[in-house]
């Protein structure tokens, strides 16, 4: 047995995070009457979240920061309901885990939703392996019947084969194809693909139609990841969103979890509303008639419909240099945010996704060692949307995490990591120039080590309340209860393409800063892409997940 001489040492997990405030008040309904309801039906299992959990097994090193895992069985499971798997998370953040649990709700018979296992296969132990743990641990792989998929594993602390009564195989129908997502654990320091890791698990398909349900299991292997996995995820046949929040809802959401974004202080370029974008001199463009650029109508309603990005249109500053500059800096006290509310995990989860506008984005600053190096024009553009996204349980109505878009890319942020301003409003800073947004204030490179693109945040007296005068703008699924500003489905432009070349500008610095010409190959696409920016729509988001 490994070393347990650190067993009473307190661990981050050891404290359970809630968030600050007291969950919004939701009337009961929804979409179709069931969200933050406590449970969901699809198909023929209803689904109840639970956020309780018994210890199993806990080791202490390994797994990220070296800061070991702890294992847990879900508890306080109600009447009828089952078991699909158990949970996992690392030690070094508190404890903010949910598992879903199942009761069959299937006609009767042999093909019932829901089956015991048949046997178990274990995976690994960490008996007789040199782990500082509280005491041995078993993984075990349990073996579905015919026709149906295990969902998860099940631990224990002793090698005897748990009971076959303790968990429930899914039929298969009711199941989806999953993937390996963050890393939770594993003996070495290192999640490098050898020897055994347990990660967490997600439906492969996401997006606002893909019916995979998020259990909130793990899977464990050893050695490469095998595809696809042996344990499924649940998939909703049923995808009638009648868990998801009807409008009065949504704005109660938005007016609880909208963050505070700071803009650093020295921010010349401020984000806008979309409607005092129009109205201060924007201009629509066509190509062939560059000489007769069009004011456009405060809603858009002038702006061409639907079609693809054929580069026939773009939008572009006011003309006159006076008004350029000043439009240029935008304004934020007219700021909005436009709310885009979407399915998840097949409607068992409500993304809210924020949407923010800024006229102009900023140039770029590397940084190569010490030494700080202006990039002239680049990174400048006309038009620049960035967004966050609210991940929001339909089981609870609990926000579970926010997403910040960072150039083309961007990071999931768990509601324990998050820092809060007023109740549960988390807060967000939006970097000079760049607009990149971060969970923390400071410094963040992108790019090399010691060469970088400089993306800088900080607290300051420049900041807006995403929850002040925002506008929900979209949500499929709620049908005709949203109408679309016209802006939303103009499919070309927001900026004109760079006039300038940028390899030739990049080709200047890299002269006076030969190792510049690293950072090139890691600039992010926007930074040197000679396309003007697209609206939220033509983003992968916009249907899909964040990443």
């Amino acid at each position: 047995m490994g070393n347990s001489s650190n067993k009473n040492q307190t661990l981050p997990i050891d404290a359970t995070f809630k968030l600050p405030a007291n969950l919004p008040l939701l009337a009961q309904g929804g979409a179709g009457g069931g969200f933050a309801t406590g449970t969901i039906i699809i198909g023929g299992l209803k689904l109840f979240q639970i956020s309780t959990f018994n210890k199993v097994w806990r080791t202490l090193e390994g797994g990220p920061s070296n800061a070991g895992a702890t294992f847990f069985e879900p508890t306080g499971i109600p009447e009828g309901f089952f078991i699909l798997g158990h949970y996992s998370q690392p030690n070094n953040k508190p404890l903010f885990g949910s598992i879903l649990v199942a009761k069959d709700e299937s006609s009767s018979g042999n093909s019932g939703a829901l089956k015991k296992p048949v046997d178990y296969t274990l995976v690994w132990s960490s008996n007789s392996r040199k782990i500082k743990q509280e005491k041995d641990g078993y993984v075990w792989l349990p073996t579905a019947p015919d026709g149906y998929k295990a969902l998860g594993h099940v631990v224990t602390t002793t090698p005897e084969k748990p009971s076959l009564d303790k968990i429930r195989c899914v039929r298969s129908d009711l199941t989806d194809q999953c993937e390996t997502n963050s890393w939770i654990w594993g003996p070495d320091k290192s999640n490098d693909g050898k020897g055994f890791n347990v990660h967490e698990v997600r439906p492969s398909n996401r997006g606002i139609q893909a019916p995979g349900v998020l259990v909130g299991t793990f899977f464990a292997h050893n050695g490469e990841t095998p595809s696809p996995l042996p344990i499924a995820c649940l998939k909703n046949t049923n995808m009638n969103f009648s868990s998801m929040p009807n409008l009065p809802q949504i704005k109660a959401l938005v007016q609880a979890y909208s963050p505070f974004m700071y803009l650093h202080s020295k921010e010349k370029f401020q984000p806008a509303s979309v409607k005092w974008y129009f109205t201060n001199g924007a201009l629509l463009f066509k190509k062939g008639e560059e000489s007769k650029p069009v004011p456009i109508d405060p809603t858009g309603s002038n702006l061409p419909q639907g079609g693809n990005n054929d580069g026939q249109y773009w939008l572009d500053l006011p003309t006159d240099k006076a008004n350029m500059e000043r439009v240029k800096k935008g304004d934020f006290k007219s700021f909005q945010a436009y709310v885009h509310a979407k399915p998840m995990f097949g409607g068992t989860v409500t993304d809210l996704a924020m949407w923010v506008f800024y006229p102009f984005n900023g140039p770029g600053t590397a940084k190569v060692g010490l030494i700080d190096i202006p990039l002239g024009e680049i990174g400048e553009h006309v038009g620049d949307w960035e967004h966050v996204t609210l991940r929001v349980s339909n089981f609870s109505g609990e926000l579970k995490k926010l997403y910040v878009s960072q150039h083309s890319n961007g990071q999931w942020v768990e509601a324990p990591q998050l820092e809060f301003q007023r109740e549960n409003k988390p807060v967000i800073y939006s970097s000079l120039n760049g607009h990149a947004i971060y969970p923390k204030p400071g410094l963040v490179m992108q790019g090399l080590d010691g060469i970088g693109l400089k993306n800088e945040t900080e607290r300051s007296d420049k900041v807006v309340d995403m929850g002040v005068g925002f506008e929900i703008v979209a949500g499929e699924y709620l049908g005709s209860a949203i109408v679309e500003p016209p802006w939303l489905n103009y499919f070309r432009q927001w900026g004109p393409k760079i006039s300038y070349d940028i390899s030739k500008e990049l080709d200047k610095l890299v002269k006076m800063f030969p190792a510049l010409e690293a950072l090139e190959k890691s600039l992010p696409n926007e930074l040197l892409g000679e396309e003007g920016p697209t609206g939220p729509k033509l983003k992968r988001n916009w249907n899909g997940d964040e990443v």
